[in-house]
C-alpha cells in the first residue's frame, strides 16, 4: 500500500484545522499548525510535507507573509491559501508572489482534495523534469551544449556556479571551442536572461569603429558621423555583454573599458553627457591571455578586471567521447534542414570521426557534418561520406583503419582490405574489429572464412614453378 502524502494545515481557528484535517484525512496524513511560526517549524522537522494549505489571516504573520517563507527554505513546496471574501485581492497578489492556488471561505470540502491532488500532482511533475534535465544536464550538457567528458563537466559546473552571480567572466580556448555559446548559456541560466545579450566581435573592427562601436558616437563626432548613434554597452542595459577576441582591443580602447568595468560608466564618441549602464560583461580570447599580459601587449589591470571567473575550454581533441554525440546532434539539425533522409552514422565512419585530429575544434566539426548530410546518398553516413582531407588525415594519425574508396578497386577486394585493416588495427580481436566495421561478429566470420577459401582456390590452380 503506497504511503499517504502529508499536508500542513495552518489556521488560528482550532475548529477549522480540525475540519480540514478530517475532510483530508482519508487520502492524506495531515499536520496542524496555529501560526506562521509553528508551521515554519513544522516543515523544517518533517521534510516529507508535500504541500501547505494556510489560512490568510492570521495572528502576527499572516498566511502571504508565512507562504514567502516557506518558499524561500523549500523552493518546490506547493502552497494553497485560504481566503475569504474581503481578502480576495491579497490572494491573488499572493499567487504572483508564488502562492500555486486560494480557495474561498467557507470551504467546499467537495473541492478540497480535488484541488490539493491537482496542485500535489503538478509539484511532483515539476520536479521530476527538473530531475530529468539536471541528469540529462550531467550527462549530456547544458543549454543545448553537448558533451559527457571530464573537461566539458569542468566548464558546465563552473557556468552553474558562476551564472547566477555578476561576476565577470574570462573565457579562454581555442578558436572553435564555443566560447560564444557558453557566453549565451551563462546569459540565460542568469537572472539577466530577460535581458538582451550583445555581442562584439573585437578583432574584426579597427580600433576607431571598435571605440564608437562600443561607446556609442555623437552627431558630428568624425567624419561620417551624421546621426548620435548608440553603442553596445547602452544596448546591452539590463543584460549581458560579449566581448569576443578581447585580447586584439587597442591600448586606448583598455583604457576606456577599465573604466566602465569600474563603475558602469563612459561617454559617447564626440560627448560629454556621462552615462551609466547596467551590464554584466562576458569576454573571450583564443591567446594565451596570461603570457599576452606578461609580454606587456595587455594591460595588467585590465586583465584582472575581466579575469574575476576563468572558464577555459578544451580544444575537441581534448574531449573523449563528445565527438559522437556532437556529430549525432549536428546529424539530426542539417538531416531535419534538408529533408530528413539521412538518419546515422555508421560505427566505421564513426571510426574516422573520432580519429581526426579537429584542428578547427567543434565549428569544424559542424562544417564537416553539414557537407557530409548535403551531399549523402543514403540514410547512413558511411566512411565514403567523409571528405578526403578528413579521412586522410585520420589515417595518418594511426588510430583510424585504412579507407579505400569505392570505385577505385572491385567491392570485394575494398570489403577485404578494410576488414583486414580493421582486424589489424584491434590487434586480431574479431569483436571488436566488426564493431569498428558496423558488421556482426557472426558475419565477420563468415567473410574470413570466404576469403581463406578463397585463398585457398587461387593456391591450388597456380601452376608449380619449374
Amino acid at each position: 500500500m503506497a504511503q499517504k502524502r502529508t499536508i500542513l494545515i495552518v489556521d488560528d481557528d482550532r475548529d477549522t484545522r480540525e475540519g480540514l484535517a478530517r475532510a483530508l484525512s482519508d487520502s492524506y496524513r495531515t499536520l496542524a499548525a496555529p501560526d506562521a511560526e509553528s508551521a515554519l517549524a513544522a516543515l523544517d522537522a518533517d521534510p516529507s510535507v508535500a504541500l501547505m494549505l494556510s489560512d490568510v489571516r492570521m495572528p502576527g504573520a499572516d498566511g502571504v507573509a508565512l507562504m514567502k517563507a516557506a518558499k524561500a527554505k523549500h523552493p518546490g513546496l506547493p502552497v494553497i491559501l485560504l481566503t475569504a471574501y474581503g481578502t480576495v485581492d491579497a490572494a491573488v497578489a499572493a499567487m504572483k508572489d508564488g502562492a500555486d492556488d486560494f480557495i474561498m471561505k467557507p470551504v467546499d470540502l467537495d473541492q478540497l482534495e480535488l484541488r490539493v491532488q491537482k496542485e500535489i500532482e503538478t509539484s511532483a511533475l515539476r520536479s521530476e523534469v527538473s530531475g530529468l534535465r539536471s541528469a540529462l544536464d550531467e550527462k549530456y550538457g547544458m543549454e543545448g551544449i553537448v558533451g559527457s567528458s571530464e573537461a566539458m563537466k569542468k566548464v558546465f559546473r563552473i557556468v552553474r556556479q558562476a551564472a547566477p552571480t555578476q561576476a565577470t567572466v574570462l573565457l579562454e580556448g581555442p578558436s572553435g571551442t564555443g566560447k560564444e555559446v557558453i557566453a549565451r548559456a551563462i546569459h540565460n541560466l542568469s537572472k539577466r536572461s530577460g535581458g538582451p545579450f550583445v555581442a562584439v566581435h573585437c578583432a574584426a573592427l579597427a580600433p576607431t569603429l571598435l571605440e564608437s562601436e562600443l561607446f556609442g558616437h555623437e552627431k558630428g563626432a568624425f567624419t561620417g558621423a551624421v546621426a548620435r548613434q548608440i553603442g553596445r554597452f547602452e544596448a546591452a542595459d539590463g543584460g549581458t555583454l560579449f566581448l569576443d577576441e578581447i585580447s586584439e582591443i587597442d591600448p586606448s580602447t583598455q583604457v576606456k573599458l577599465l573604466r566602465v568595468l569600474e563603475d558602469r560608466s563612459f561617454e559617447r564618441v564626440g560627448g560629454a553627457e556621462t552615462l551609466h549602464t547596467d551590464i554584466r560583461v562576458i569576454a573571450a580570447t583564443n591567446r594565451d591571455f596570461k603570457a599576452f599580459v606578461a609580454a606587456g601587449k595587455f594591460r595588467e589591470d585590465l586583465y584582472y578586471r575581466l579575469n574575476v571567473v576563468d572558464i577555459k575550454l578544451p580544444a575537441l581533441k581534448e574531449r573523449a567521447g563528445d565527438i559522437a554525440l556532437l556529430a549525432q546532434k549536428f546529424l539530426r539539425e542539417y538531416s531535419e534542414k534538408n529533408g530528413g533522409l539521412v538518419k546515422s552514422i555508421s560505427p566505421a565512419a564513426m571510426k574516422i570521426l573520432e580519429s581526426y585530429p579537429w584542428p578547427g575544434n567543434v565549428r569544424e566539426l559542424r562544417n564537416v557534418i553539414e557537407k557530409m548530410v548535403v551531399l549523402a546518398g543514403g540514410e547512413e553516413l558511411g566512411p565514403d561520406d567523409i571528405p578526403e582531407d578528413v579521412s586522410s588525415a585520420a589515417q595518418r594519425s594511426g588510430k583510424a583503419a585504412p579507407h579505400v574508396p569505392a570505385g577505385d578497386v572491385p567491392l570485394a577486394d575494398t570489403e577485404k582490405a578494410g576488414i583486414l585493416a580493421a582486424l589489424e588495427l584491434h590487434g586480431g580481436n574479431k569483436s571488436r574489429a566488426a564493431e569498428a566495421l558496423g558488421i556482426s561478429r557472426r558475419t565477420l566470420h563468415r567473410k574470413l572464412n570466404l576469403y581463406a577459401a578463397q585463398e585457398k582456390a587461387g593456391a591450388a590452380q597456380t601452376p608449380p614453378h619449374g
